[in-house]
C-alpha cells in the first residue's frame, strides 16, 4: 500500500485478501489464486495453481516486478513462471521472513527446492542481519550470493505514545474483586502473538507471576493459536484469574500497548522482532529473548532488556527493575520511541526498498 501510495501500480496475487489490506485503494489490485481439485493428486496443488495465476497476472498486467514473500511455495512457483516467459519474464524478488529457514529445519528434505528458489531468484532480501547470515549458514548458500538486509518498518504514527495513559478501560477488562481493586496506577504487562509454540506463552505466563509477587500488576495476552488452551489452564493453576486477561484476536491493539508498561517477547526464535517494535514505537519498553534478529531491535539496557531463552527468572528480574524504577521506565520509553522514529519508519524502508527494485531493474 505504501508503494501504491508513491505511485507504483501494485497486484497482489493470493489465495485470499489480506487482512490489512485497505479495499479500494488507488493503485491496488487483487487476484484471487484459485485452487481446483484434481482426482489424480489426494491434495490441492497450491503451488502450481499460484504458478498459473502468477503467469495470467504477468501476462496481462505487464509486470516489471514479482516480489514474492517466502521462499516456498512463492519463490518456487515465480521460478516456474519465469520459465514460462523466458527473456520476457519480470525480475523475481524474494524476501526470506525466517519460517524458510524454519522448514528447511524441521524437514530437510525441503533443503534442495529451498535453496535452488533462492539463488535462482534475481534480488533476494531479508529483515535482519541474523536472517541474511543463517540463510548461507542453514541452506548452504553462498555467501558469494548477495542478500539485501531491509528492515520491517512500523507505522509511527499510529504505533505511538498516548498524550496521557487512561486506565479506566482496562478496569473492566479484568475480573477483579473490592479486596483485589485495579488501582489508576496499577503496572500493565503485555504480549502480542499467533500462540504457536515457539512464542513461549508459557514462559510469559511464569515471568509474570514471578513479577506479580513483588509488584502488583496485569497481563495482556493479545492473538490466539494452539498454545491458548494450555495458557489458560496455567493461569487457573497458579492462582491468577483476574488477573490474566485473554482478548483473543484484536484488529487493532495500539490502545492497548499505549496503556501497558512492559512487552514481554520471550520467543524461541525470531527473525525480526515486529511485535517488539510495535510496542517500542508506543514507548513501551520491551523485555525480551537474546536470539534471532531480537537484539538488532531492542537495545539491551537502552530500549529494554534481553535475557536467555526460557530463563523466566531473569526476565522477570528486568521487569521488576523496569516497573520499579520510574527513571528507568521514563528514559527507556524515551529511548524505544526514538529508535523506532529515527530507524524504522515506513517513508525511509519504503524507499530502500523502491531503491532496491530500481537496482534489480538495472535503473539505478
Amino acid at each position: 500500500m505504501s508503494m501504491a501510495r508513491r505511485g507504483h501500480r501494485v497486484h497482489f496475487v493470493c489465495y485470499d485478501v489480506p487482512r490489512r489490506l485497505d479495499r479500494f485503494t488507488e493503485n491496488v489490485f487483487f487476484h484471487e489464486v484459485e485452487v481446483t481439485e484434481y482426482p489424480l493428486f489426494s491434495h490441492s496443488e497450491y503451488a502450481l495453481a499460484l504458478a498459473s495465476k502468477m503467469v495470467e497476472v504477468i501476462t496481462f498486467e505487464n509486470l516489471d516486478i514479482l516480489h514474492v514473500h517466502y521462499a516456498v511455495p512463492h519463490a518456487t512457483s515465480a521460478y516456474l513462471a519465469k520459465q514460462v516467459f523466458g527473456p520476457k519474464s519480470p525480475k523475481i524478488i524474494t524476501t526470506l521472513h525466517g519460517t524458510d529457514i524454519t522448514l528447511v529445519g524441521n524437514e530437510r528434505s525441503y533443503l534442495p527446492i529451498t535453496r535452488f528458489s533462492i539463488v535462482q531468484s534475481d534480488g533476494v532480501t531479508a529483515p535482519s542481519k541474523f536472517l541474511k547470515h543463517a540463510t548461507y549458514d542453514k541452506l548452504n548458500v553462498s555467501t558469494d550470493f548477495p542478500i539485501e538486509v531491509i528492515a520491517n518498518f512500523v507505522d509511527t504514527e499510529k504505533f505511538s505514545p498516548a498524550p496521557e495513559r487512561n486506565l479506566e478501560e482496562l478496569k473492566r477488562m479484568f475480573c477483579t474483586s473490592v479486596e483485589d481493586s485495579f488501582s489508576a496506577d496499577g503496572k500493565i504487562l503485555i504480549h502480542v502473538s499467533n500462540f504457536r509454540p515457539v512464542k513461549r506463552i508459557v514462559d510469559v505466563i511464569k515471568t509474570f507471576a514471578i513479577v506479580n509477587l513483588q509488584i502488583p500488576s496485569r497481563l495482556l495476552l493479545v492473538g490466539d493459536g494452539p498454545e491458548r488452551s494450555s495458557a489458560e489452564n496455567l493461569v487457573r493453576e497458579l492462582g491468577l484469574v483476574g488477573k490474566v486477561c485473554f482478548l483473543g484476536k484484536q484488529e487493532n491493539f495500539v490502545n492497548l500497548l499505549q496503556k501497558s508498561d512492559v512487552f514481554l517477547l520471550p520467543s524461541d526464535s525470531e527473525s525480526f522482532g515486529l511485535a517488539a517494535l510495535e510496542a517500542m514505537s508506543c514507548g513501551v519498553p520491551v523485555v525480551a529473548a537474546n536470539v534471532g534478529g531480537i537484539p538488532e531491535v531492542v537495545k539491551h539496557g537502552e530500549t529494554g532488556f534481553l535475557a536467555a531463552v526460557g530463563d523466566v527468572e531473569e526476565m522477570s528480574r528486568h521487569v521488576i527493575q523496569i516497573l520499579s524504577d520510574e527513571a528507568l521506565a521514563k528514559r527507556m520509553s524515551k529511548a524505544a520511541r526514538q529508535l523506532a522514529v529515527d530507524n524504522y519508519t515506513e517513508a525511509e524502508l519504503t524507499a530502500q526498498y523502491e531503491n532496491y527494485y530500481y537496482k534489480i531493474l538495472g535503473r539505478a
